[in-house]
């Protein structure tokens, strides 16, 4: 089961790679929120189910292959936020990759959420526009990448607990 849910949400990283981080080019001006939130929003829901190491990483990794090898974002990019995905996968260790309505639960979440974000905005804005320098990488791009996974938290963890009141995960582990 753990495996079929992990290949849904490497579809899910694709396709929201493929459609909101052109979003947060054409609208935002190139400010990374959507895409930031494409990343995070599949992160934080396959650690949610599956509660288990490894498949966070395995999402950004895999997903991230798939959307370079169609063309998607460029390259340096994608591979920043599969950076980010082993990052925020280590991060949720802390909490057994377990995200509940517990306080304990949602601060793991939220901080391995923004610093994973942040790492990934920073190693974008190195290795992506190298001219601008690393104190800019640091400060601003970094920055953006932070406030997108703040966003990306105001929605996707009142919709975790929204599932949780309604025992999804329950449902689930009675499908195995």
């Amino acid at each position: 089961m753990d495996a079929a849910l992990t290949g849904v949400f490497c579809a899910l990283w694709i396709f929201l790679n493929w459609i909101l981080a052109p979003l947060s080019v054409t609208l935002l001006g190139g400010i990374p929120i959507f895409h930031d939130f494409a990343v995070f929003f599949t992160l934080l829901l396959v650690a949610w189910v599956t509660g288990r190491f490894g498949t966070s990483s395995l999402a950004g990794i895999v997903g991230s292959v798939i959307v370079v090898s169609l063309g998607g974002p460029p390259p340096i990019i994608m591979f920043c936020f599969a950076v980010s995905a082993v990052i925020f996968d280590l991060l949720m260790s802390a909490s057994h990759h377990r995200i509940r309505s517990s306080a304990y639960s949602m601060i793991v979440a939220s901080v391995a959420t923004v610093l994973s974000a942040y790492v990934a905005g920073v190693l974008i804005g190195v290795l992506f526009t190298p001219n601008d320098g690393l104190q800019w990488a640091l400060t601003i791009w970094g920055g953006w990448h932070f406030v997108g996974g703040i966003f990306t938290l105001t929605i996707t963890l009142p919709l975790i607990a929204a599932l949780e009141k309604a025992n999804v995960r329950k449902i689930l582990g009675e499908a195995q």
